[in-house]
């Protein structure tokens, strides 16, 4: 891996054993930033902290549960101990409730608030410090374009829990802006494990979202959504916060 527009970056991925995490972390990682890998499953993300390590660069993976509070604060308190600082924080761990309002319980309601807008609320206060200090911190949130459908059903917990993500990236990006951080959402479709197992189950459903989508395919987790992200952190971006980029092939208004 070349060191390039953010060598000597540390960067924080949450949820990053797999799919849309995994895939912005290799692409930080290949922009050159060292990489803290965060995951409930040990092993998953040890497996990509090996791959970023293989193709020569610098990862450290970590167990954590970003529905408890200690363990967040435990978890950053490790980054910066093995990896000396941290430049960049990407909220991308969320349990996810879907379906009909009827058929969504108060329990899944809850664990997606938790697991989204307040373990993202909790990290973003842990990190603001470490983020100050550098004087270039950014925060990458991840939302849904689902949240601006014209046909919400089937998606109304999953993109409330959503949206108060958005809000808290505005108003950090407000309130954190003269201590040099930059705050953004990005709502992305990408091809993680969970789509593809829909897109196999419904092939005909998928087959008529895709007629949805301007560009006719679904976002690659590195290359599309991960190189986007690594390039919405790097200098050239620097004057760029508060707002909410879509990474979805051109679907969704966010106007």
């Amino acid at each position: 891996m070349s060191e390039a527009v953010l060598g000597g970056k540390v960067a924080l991925v949450t949820g990053a054993g797999q799919g849309v995490g995994r895939g912005i972390a290799l692409a930080l990682a290949k922009a050159g930033a060292a990489v803290a890998l965060a995951g409930r499953t040990r092993s998953k993300v040890e497996t990509v902290a090996q791959e970023i390590s293989d193709a020569g660069g610098r990862a450290e993976a970590f167990e954590s549960d970003v529905k408890n509070a200690a363990s967040l604060a435990a978890l950053v308190d490790g980054v910066v101990a093995k990896l000396g600082s941290l430049d960049i924080l990407v909220n991308n761990a969320q349990e996810v409730p879907l379906g009909p309002l009827l058929s969504v319980d108060d329990a899944a309601f809850e664990a997606g608030f938790v697991s989204g807008p307040l373990a993202s609320f909790r990290l973003m206060k842990i990190c603001h410090p470490h983020l100050k200090r550098t004087g270039e911190g950014v925060i990458i949130n991840l939302a849904t374009s689902a949240a601006v459908r014209w046909d919400m059903a089937g998606y109304g917990a999953y993109s409330a829990v959503k949206q108060a993500t958005r809000s808290l990236t505005r108003a950090a990006a407000a309130e954190w802006g003269p201590d040099g951080i930059r705050v953004l959402t990005v709502a992305p479709h990408a091809d993680s494990p969970g789509l593809k197992a829909w897109i196999e189950a419904r092939p005909e459903e998928a087959e008529a979202f895709f007629q949805t989508i301007p560009l006719r395919r679904i976002g690659r987790c590195e290359e599309d959504i991960g190189r986007a992200v690594a390039a919405l952190c790097g200098p050239d971006m620097g004057y760029l916060t508060g707002a909410t980029v879509p990474l979805d092939g051109g679907q969704a208004n966010f106007d």
